[in-house]
């Protein structure tokens, strides 16, 4: 009698599902860490449930944001720096969010790649959960996807999806008049965007991630990847203040192309370059790269990671409550009649 022939298995195409399974059991402490009033369930179902009003809200209005991390990843993969990472991915919806004025409420990730590797991805989401937590947001679910021949060896991509809440009515941008102070928060450094460029200039200069960084302690790879800040809790204390009419969030495109998006039709801004000390990253970035002003001030956030638009009378409490949160205040200029915005001293 022949014996049947045994057919082909999932696992033998690539796709390891006990893999996956063991990646659920080790991030559901993580996960389960970052609960916050208004969280429905566990993880583990086909969808995850969240009830805004028993998140505070009485008549509330969803938020919702998605973005990835873009190139930096690959500095991350190159070096095996991961932790970080997940911290970006959430910082770049979250810091979207508060923009309108909403606060986030949960987050779902969703990770990609070829084979999976549960250590990895395991502090990959590990971050993620440490970003939610530093931010209010619970992780409520995700996908971690293993596919096979569309990526290389070791090789992962991340995005991230916020949601977040604001009471009807309550939303930002409202009420920029010209006048309005423009304050900014510094940056921790490149944060996540720009990188393509980041990444030339490295190589122009002959420098890889193991080379000692040229700006700061600890080599190339490790300076890069220092986590994009989160503005979210001391921005709600802000807003909660009185007197902030808009947020503009410094990513791609940089104060040149963010801040304009949150100004009404027929209002530019006045921008002072003096006003804040060009962070070391970015001036080597603009030497060794041979970066021009203008493309630095459109690429890069250039120190300013995040800027508010004021009420004049309220300008000095809002600096004030901002400082005392942590963050590092500087006064930009100020909401003028025109468009764009215009600068005004020197960044380099």
């Amino acid at each position: 009698m022949t014996e049947p022939k045994q057919g082909l298995t999932y696992a033998q195409a690539g796709v390891d599902i006990d893999a996956g399974n063991a990646l659920v059991e080790q991030i559901k402490p993580a996960a389960a860490a970052t609960t916050r009033p208004g969280v429905m369930d566990a993880l583990g179902g086909f969808g995850a449930l969240f009830d805004p009003r028993a998140a505070g809200f009485s008549d509330p209005v969803l938020v919702a944001a998605t973005d990835g991390v873009g190139t930096k990843l690959r500095i991350a993969i190159d070096t095996g720096h991961l932790d970080g990472v997940g911290i970006d991915l959430v910082a770049m919806c979250v810091n979207d969010l508060v923009c309108q004025g909403a606060e986030p409420l949960f987050f779902l990730d969703y990770f990609a790649t070829g084979k999976l590797s549960v250590d990895e991805a395991a502090r990959v989401i590990n971050g993620i959960a440490e970003g939610c937590r530093r931010s209010g947001a619970a992780l409520i679910g995700g996908e971690t996807a293993e596919m096979p021949g569309m990526y290389a060896k070791g090789d992962f991509d991340l995005a991230g999806f916020a949601v977040g809440a604001l009471e009807r009515g309550s939303q930002l941008p409202a009420g920029v008049a010209q006048g309005d102070v423009l304050l900014g928060l510094t940056s921790d450094g490149v944060h996540s965007n720009g990188f393509s460029l980041v990444r030339r200039v490295a190589q122009a200069a002959g420098l890889d991630w193991d080379s000692a960084s040229p700006f700061g302690g600890g080599t190339l790879g490790q300076a890069l990847l220092v986590p994009t800040r989160l503005y979210v809790k001391p921005v709600l204390a802000a807003i909660r203040l009185g007197g902030v009419h808009a947020l503009a969030h410094i990513t791609g495109g940089g104060i040149t192309e963010n801040l304009p998006r949150v100004l009404p039709k027929g209002m530019g801004a006045q921008v002072d370059l003096g006003a804040w000390e060009l962070p070391p990253v970015f001036r080597w970035l603009a030497e060794a790269g041979g970066v021009s002003e203008v493309e630095m001030l459109k690429t890069f956030n250039s120190g300013i990671g995040m800027i508010l638009a004021v009420a004049p009378d309220r300008a000095d409490a809002i600096a004030d409550a901002l400082t005392e949160a942590g963050e590092t205040v500087a006064r930009l200029g100020h909401v003028t009649a025109g468009q764009g915005v215009s600068y005004s001293g020197r960044l380099l």
